[in-house]
């Protein structure tokens, strides 16, 4: 991967020409220039030295008048599912970028490479060539909190010799070092599944699992390709003790089988009598939907697998422990099986969140979504526990920030750097008129008004709440106003406090109802031909979206667009709502005349 093709070459563009720019630069390369019309190729003598080639060089440096583009030189047989990522934000989290990198197939492994820029480098493997193409075709260029991300084919050595990838470990090829919360920190091997699998078993139990001198242990590793890691040390005392398993989904569960069956066997020679039963840890964001709605998805794992499942009270969460306790009854071979299907809707859930957060970073100018975490340590694996020390910047819960699942005070304030982030442009103020319960009013207002003050200001909109309607109105108005960033802060405050003051249960997700106004000669643009436009929001946002009939214009023209459904659903059916308008805006504007241009400016 050492050679490099460099194109946008001038018809008068020699090699000396060549060896000037790269001594000058102060890059090495082991064999003569070989100039042709239009294009140049070059051997480094290490792939360190091809990739500062890449970044000093490719659309920086000008020679006849022509801009230089340097890229890896790969022949069009070997140009199959592997390519380089380069120019990603120093401080993106990896779960945006592997949420973002999903949208386009299955990544087998993502590894960073080691370069002296202040930027990262990734090197990605997709499982189908197509899936390639297409990230190739959409990410090329697309830009990144500012920064524009480029993308070039590397040599699939496997793609030549057979053709689509066979057999082998996924993901076990990675290189470099262990990568942890952002790309700027770090490589970590596309080895295991984005959510690790975490469990509690008994203190008297882990001598057994680790084994003598960790022979036992070492033996699971080996045999389920896994990366255990036992918590011995935490919670001194403690009943019980987590143990953290990173691989791929189907080595997460032959690991925790063999984990269980350990524990099994050491009860019946320790005349250990009490029944032992699976403990899950699951972050709380992702209970809600495990449970399903009135707890039809728990019901249907539990029948599927004859077990009994319990989930320990939203009440028992803290400000530093925002897991659950999924407790799992049954024999070894069916808690197994359930262990398998709850994990399955945990990290659906996840990468549903993942998805969502890309769109919307793609869709709102200027805010950081970079910043906002899913886990309160910032990274997925959340190191050996989330129920330790407190994470950094974490203030016993005072942090003012926002969280779209109603988590923990940490998790808001991991948001606060995107408050900071300047925005792009000038984005026009929007309205929303958001309903909450009208008993979460005095939640919203805070003692003295304290509480909307302070998200007013961390929003940076305006936030007042309507009077009721009604006397017995069981629904009051939350009219917020503010720039798209405004309002995703605004809303994401007000939908985690609801969820923190239990003004939905613990099997509920918050779902509320929010009415933007648009001009009424726009509302069929929504609708859409025959519902066409309003049906594909529906199905692409997962909210739901309708546009009340025979309405009544107020007397600014306007008519009411209603959305319901949970935070992210709510936000990108307001921001593709708004694209239509803009949209509209745009036609409606009166195109300028070839007379009526201003004039030049003159040169001085």
């Amino acid at each position: 991967m050492n050679k490099l093709y460099i194109g946008n070459v001038s018809a008068e563009a020699s090699e000396e020409d060549f060896e000037t720019i790269f001594e000058q630069s102060k890059i090495p390369h082991s064999s003569p220039f070989l100039v042709k019309t239009g294009y140049a190729f070059v051997d480094c003598p290490d792939e360190k030295a091809a990739m500062k080639a890449i970044d000093v060089l490719s659309g920086k440096v000008e020679l006849h008048g022509k801009v230089l583009e340097v890229e890896h030189s790969v022949p069009k047989r070997q140009r199959s599912c592997k390519m380089q990522i380069r120019n990603i934000p120093p401080h993106m989290q990896w779960e945006v970028l592997d949420g973002m990198l999903a949208q386009y197939g299955t990544v087998e492994s993502c590894e960073q490479v080691n370069t002296d820029t202040e930027t990262a480098v990734v090197n990605v493997r997709y499982a189908a060539k197509d899936q390639a193409r297409l990230a190739m075709e959409k990410l090329n260029g697309s830009m990144m909190e500012n920064y524009a991300l480029k993308v070039s084919y590397i040599p699939d050595e496997t793609a030549a010799a057979e053709g689509p990838s066979a057999g082998g470990r996924r993901g076990f090829n990675a290189r470099g070092t262990p990568r942890s919360g952002s790309p700027g920190l770090g490589a970590r091997p596309k080895m295991q599944s984005d959510i690790p699998l975490r469990i509690l078993v008994p203190t008297q139990f882990v001598g057994a699992i680790i084994g003598k001198e960790g022979a036992t242990i070492r033996n699971i590793t080996k045999q389920t390709h896994s990366k255990i890691d036992i918590h011995r040390k935490e919670n001194a005392g403690a009943a019980e003790k987590p143990i953290t398993i990173h691989s791929t989904p189907e080595g997460c569960s032959n690991a925790c089988t063999t984990i269980m069956e350990i524990m099994q066997k050491e009860a019946i020679d320790t005349k250990f009598t009490e029944a032992i039963p699976l403990k899950i840890l699951a972050h709380n964001n992702f209970v809600g939907r495990l449970i399903g709605k009135e707890g039809r998805n728990l019901k249907k794992i539990e029948q599927d697998t004859g077990t009994k499942i319990t989930i320990s009270a939203l009440l028992d969460l803290t400000v530093y422990n925002p897991e659950r306790t999924i407790t799992v009854n049954g024999t070894v071979e069916a808690c197994a099986k359930a262990e398998g299907e709850v994990m399955k809707k945990i990290r659906e859930s996840y990468e549903s969140d993942m998805a969502a957060m890309n769109l919307q970073s793609n869709l709102i100018p200027g805010l950081n979504l970079n910043a906002l975490g899913l886990f309160p340590s910032g990274a997925p694996g959340m190191g050996p526990s989330m129920s330790g020390l407190p994470p950094p910047g974490a203030h016993g819960g005072s942090g003012y920030g926002c969280s779209p699942y109603g988590g923990e005070g940490p998790f808001w304030a991991s948001i606060l750097s995107a408050s900071s982030q300047p925005s792009v442009g000038h984005p026009e103020s929007e309205t929303v008129h958001l309903f909450i319960p009208a008993l979460a009013v005095g939640a919203i207002i805070g003692k003295q008004g304290q509480h909307i003050k302070q998200l007013s200001h961390f929003a940076g909109a305006s936030i007042k709440i309507a009077p009721a309607e009604e006397k017995d109105s069981i629904h009051r108005v939350v009219i917020i106003i503010g720039t798209p960033e405004a309002q995703f802060k605004a809303q994401c405050r007000i939908f985690g406090k609801l969820k923190e003051e239990n003004f939905f249960g613990p099997k509920e997700e918050v779902k509320l109802e929010a009415h933007i106004k648009v001009p009424s000669f726009a509302a069929g643009r929504v609708i859409g031909k025959g519902g066409k436009t309003v049906n594909e929001l529906q199905n692409l946002t997962c909210a739901e979206v309708v546009v009340p009939r025979d309405q009544t214009p107020d007397e600014n023209d306007q008519v009411i667009v209603k959305i319901i459904g949970h935070f992210f659903a709510c936000q990108l059916a307001q921001r593709k709502i708004q694209e239509i308008l803009a949209q509209v805006r745009r036609q409606q504007q009166p195109k300028p005349t070839s007379g009526a241009q201003p004039p030049l400016p003159r040169r001085k």
